[in-house]
């Protein structure tokens, strides 16, 4: 199977971890993985984003330490969709928080005549406080990459 997967993979953390480990769960031991990252251009709204070099490399890295860099694509999104419109793609892994994007996906492959792609939605990887893990809580040292609540002095 093949499946893409998009996302801003700022703050590398547990949560981006876990999408890209159920991306490649999804596409089993002879598919692909395609994954999005998203450029410098697009996440400019966001704030303070680490630079899309480095983003990437924390990508790659884990995708290298898991062993399944043979079977990965990393490339820079400059849209909201990348090739996921009409790439040849079965699925696409996101998060509740995508999710909507997804079903934008599959309406615009509808209009062109393409199969819709599995839409598979991992849940939220909760902190310790349990409220989900993100880029953003992670930049305002609220939690680590891990999800444990940082400790003011």
């Amino acid at each position: 199977m093949n499946v893409c997967l998009g996302g801003t993979f700022d703050q590398f953390h547990k949560g981006h971890e876990t999408l890209l480990e159920k991306a490649f769960e999804s596409a089993g031991v002879h598919g692909h993985v395609f994954i999005g990252i998203t450029s410098d251009q697009l996440v400019e709204k966001k704030g303070e984003v680490r630079p899309f070099a480095e983003r990437k490399r924390a990508v790659e890295q884990f995708v290298k330490k898991k062993g399944w860099a043979l079977r990965a694509s990393i490339k820079e999104l400059i849209d909201t969709y990348g090739p996921s419109i009409d790439g040849d793609f079965d699925a696409i892994v996101v998060s509740p928080e995508t999710k909507p994007v997804a079903e934008e996906i599959n309406e615009k492959r509808r209009q062109r005549k393409r199969k819709p792609l599995q839409i598979i939605v991992i849940p939220f990887v909760l902190a310790e406080d349990t409220r989900p893990i993100s880029s953003s809580r992670i930049r305002r040292k609220e939690i680590n990459a891990q999800g444990t609540l940082v400790r003011k002095e």
